[in-house]
C-alpha cells in the first residue's frame, strides 16, 4: 500500500514563511526596513553579503553532527565532514594559526570553552574592568564566569584613558591570576599583546586574546595580531569580519601542540552539543571574504572614515575618550553636552541613527543611562559611506546632541538621513540591482 505525497507531507508543507506565517514575515520585512533606512553606528553591528546570508540560511540546518571531522557520532557526515575542514584550513590561514575551531556558537562560547580548559572553579582571573571596556564574559561578577572564578579587574589610566602595562603587571603580581584576558568591547586603541604575554609570563599565567572586535583589523593586518603571543585567541564573527553570529578559537604554534586537542574538548562535548552546520559553511565564506583584497580595501577604509568621524566630532567640541581612536569604534564624553548617553541614544534613534548608550571609565552614571555613546564604523563602511559622508555624520550628530533639537531641526537630519540611506543602499540591495556585480569587488573603492 502506498500512501500519497498529499499524506506524507504536512499540508502546506512546502509554502514558504509569509504564507505560513504572515506575523513573522511581517515583522521581519519591518526590520528589513529599518536596515535600509537607519544609519548604522552600533560598533559591534554589520550587514552580511549576499553569499554569507545564503550559506547561513541553507538546507545544511537540517544536518545533525556531533564530533569533529573524522570523529561524528553521527552518520551521513561526509559532506559536513568536507565543509568544516574547508573552513579550518582558511581559518588558519587567514590568521597564521597551527590549530582552529569553528564550532563555538558564540564569541562567549569560546571564552566558555578556554575557561574549561585551564580553569578550576576558584581559579583567579585578571580581565578588563566593563565599565572600562571589557566585556561580560570577562567576569562581570551577574556572569557565569563571575559566578565560578575569582574575577578581578584591570582599568585604564585615569589620565590618558589608555591601557597602562605597568599598572597590569603590579596587579598581576599582586593577584596572582591563572589566566589574563586582553581584549574588550569598547577600547578605541591598539592592544598590545606582546606586552600581555610578558605580563602573563612574569606571573605564571595563561593568556587569552579576545579579538571579538579587531578580528577583521587583524585578519586585514591592520591591527597586531595576537596569535603569535597568546595562548588563546577568541572571536565572534559577525563584527569587523561580516560573518554570522558565531564564535571561533585560534590556537598559535607555540600553543596548539598542548592545547588543540583540550579545547576541542571543551567547546564539544564540554560547553555545547551538536555543530551549527550551517554558520560552519557561512563562516566559510565569511573567511572566503576575508582573505581578498577587497576586504583589506573595506577595511583600510572602515579605520579611515573612523578616524574623520572622531576628529570631526572633536572638532565640534565633543570629548572623545582617550582623545580618538586607533580603530573602528570611539567612545563620546556627553557630560559637558549636559545630556547622557541614554538621552543621546534616544535622541538620536528619533531621527534614525542607531548607536548605543555606553560607559566610561570612571563613570558616575549607573550602566542603564551612562554617561557617553558608542559610535563604529563597520556597518556604514559596508555601505559604500565614504569620508564626505562621515563629515555629514558628524554634523547630523551634533545638531542632535548640542543642543536640545527643535522640529525643524529633526526633520532637516531626517531628510538628510534618508539621502544618505538612498545613496548608499545595504549592501544585499547592490545585487538586487545588478547581479553580476559582486559587491565585495565593486562597492569599496578606498575614498579620498
Amino acid at each position: 500500500m502506498t500512501i500519497s505525497q498529499e499524506k506524507r507531507q504536512p499540508k502546506n508543507y512546502g509554502l514558504g514563511l509569509e504564507s505560513i506565517d504572515p506575523e513573522v514575515f511581517a515583522i521581519i520585512e519591518r526590520e528589513n526596513q529599518r536596515q535600509k533606512d537607519n544609519i548604522e553606528l552600533i560598533a559591534s553591528a554589520n550587514f552580511i553579503s549576499r553569499a554569507v546570508l545564503e550559506a547561513t540560511g541553507s538546507i545544511l540546518t537540517n544536518k545533525v553532527a556531533e564530533g569533529y571531522p573524522g570523529r561524528r557520532y553521527f552518520s551521513g557526515c561526509e559532506n559536513i565532514d568536507e565543509l568544516e575542514n574547508l573552513a579550518i584550513n582558511r581559518a588558519k590561514e587567514l590568521f597564521g594559526a597551527a590549530h582552529a575551531n569553528l564550532e563555538p556558537y558564540t564569541g562567549s562560547q569560546a571564552n566558555h570553552a578556554v575557561y574549561l580548559t585551564v580553569l578550576k572553579p576558584g581559579d583567579r582571573i585578571l580581565g578588563m574592568d566593563l565599565g572600562h571596556g571589557g566585556h561580560l564574559s570577562h567576569g562581570a561578577k551577574f556572569t557565569m564566569t563571575g559566578k565560578h572564578y575569582d574575577c578581578h579587574f584591570y582599568q585604564v589610566d585615569a589620565d590618558t584613558e589608555c591601557l597602562d602595562y605597568d599598572q597590569i603587571l603590579a596587579q598581576a603580581k599582586e593577584i596572582r591570576p591563572k589566566l589574563i584576558i586582553a581584549g574588550a568591547s569598547a577600547y578605541p586603541r591598539i592592544i598590545d599583546f606582546s606586552r600581555f604575554r610578558e605580563i602573563a609570563d612574569e606571573v605564571g599565567a595563561y593568556l587569552l586574546a579576545d579579538i571579538a572586535h579587531i578580528s577583521g583589523l587583524v585578519a586585514a593586518g591592520l591591527h597586531p595580531s595576537p596569535v603569535p603571543y597568546a595562548h588563546f585567541v577568541t572571536t565572534s564573527t559577525q563584527k569587523t569580519l561580516r560573518g554570522p553570529r558565531s564564535g571561533m578559537i585560534l590556537l598559535g604554534e607555540h600553543s596548539a601542540p598542548e592545547f588543540a586537542r583540550k579545547i576541542d574538548s571543551a567547546v564539544f562535548p564540554g560547553v555545547q552539543g551538536a555543530v551549527h552546520v550551517h554558520a560552519i559553511a557561512a563562516k566559510a565564506v565569511m573567511l572566503k571574504e576575508a582573505m581578498s583584497p577587497s576586504f583589506v580595501t573595506y577595511q583600510r577604509q572602515t579605520l579611515k572614515n573612523s578616524r574623520i568621524l572622531a576628529t570631526d566630532l572633536m572638532e565640534r567640541g565633543f570629548r572623545l575618550v582617550s582623545g580618538g581612536t586607533d580603530n573602528h569604534l570611539m567612545l563620546i564624553d556627553l557630560s559637558e553636552k549636559g545630556i547622557t548617553g541614554k538621552e543621546a541614544e534616544d535622541r538620536l534613534a528619533r531621527v534614525r541613527i542607531t548607536v548605543n548608550k555606553n560607559m566610561l571609565p570612571y563613570d558616575s552614571q549607573k550602566p542603564t543611562i551612562c554617561s557617553g555613546i558608542r559610535l563604529g564604523t563597520s556597518a556604514t563602511t559596508t555601505r559604500g559611506f565614504g569620508s564626505e559622508e562621515m563629515y555629514c555624520i558628524a554634523e547630523l550628530i551634533d545638531q542632535m546632541l548640542s543642543s536640545e533639537p527643535t522640529a525643524k531641526t529633526i526633520a532637516k537630519v531626517q531628510d538628510e538621513v534618508s539621502r544618505l540611506c538612498h545613496l548608499h543602499p545595504r549592501i544585499d540591495s547592490i545585487y538586487e540591482q545588478d547581479g553580476r556585480k559582486s559587491a565585495l569587488e565593486s562597492q569599496y573603492q578606498l575614498q579620498s
